[in-house]
């Protein structure tokens, strides 16, 4: 029998790529949360035991992946929790807005379905939780606090359904979905929109086509108030 071939020597990794690796697990395990600054040069020089021009190359390709995003005077800050995050984020951004509305649609309506069959109680204690917070910030909050605590509310509904993959698709949405949250002449989006009790409800009582039918009315009025305030429009 002839030898078995030896597979080839594998060239050593460059010591900036297991940074990347490290500082990737970070972002992914929310120890350097979405929105967050991450620590300045020094202190990952010091952190992560390399040279600043390795630290400097790692940055660099994350931001390049759209993960981190400099601000100039501000330190660097990180903008999406995954290479899909960033890849969905960007695309987002080059839609409109009904059509962003329409893949929360299909993304929402599916995910309360599944989450009336597949909850538990720590779960629907946390969507309780964020209902209760975006309604606290409906009645109370400035504008920008209630967008994010409205994202975060259907967030967690997605979450709830338990699928890790859907969560991923859904986050990598987040920070571009409060452009379908429509705005009145004077900028200020609309807090008056149906359903979020309606689905909490149908959510804890195990009715998926009742929690379907929650989202789809969230969904439709916020159509409706996009249309109401396209530009050319009536008020």
């Amino acid at each position: 029998m002839p030898d078995s071939p030896v597979p080839p020597i594998a060239a050593p990794r460059k010591v900036s790529e297991l940074v990347v690796e490290r500082m990737t697990g970070l972002i992914e395990r929310g120890e350097w949360p979405v929105g967050s600054r991450i620590p300045a040069e020094p202190e990952l020089v010091a952190q992560l035991g390399v040279g600043r021009n390795t630290v400097r190359e790692a940055v660099r390709a994350l931001e390049h992946a759209g993960i981190l995003a400099p601000r100039r005077g501000d330190g660097t800050y990180v903008r999406a929790a995954s290479g899909l995050d960033a890849a969905l984020g960007r695309r987002a951004r080059t839609a409109d807005a009904l059509q962003v509305l329409e893949v929360r649609s299909l993304l929402e309506r599916g995910a309360a379905r599944v989450a009336a069959t597949r909850h538990d109680e720590a779960d629907l204690a946390a969507l309780r939780a964020a209902l209760a917070d975006q309604e606290s910030a409906a009645r109370t909050a400035d504008d920008r606090t209630f967008r994010a605590a409205d994202v975060a509310f259907h967030a967690q509904l997605v979450r709830t359904a338990g699928n890790a993959l859907l969560t991923e698709l859904y986050d990598g949405l987040d920070h571009v979905l409060v452009r379908t949250l429509a705005t009145d002449a004077h900028g200020r989006h609309h807090r008056d929109v149906p359903g979020h009790r309606e689905v909490v409800a149908a959510v804890a009582a195990g009715d998926p086509d009742a929690a379907e039918r929650a989202v789809t009315a969230t969904i439709d009025a916020v159509r409706a108030h996009l249309v109401a305030d396209a530009p050319g429009e009536d008020a």
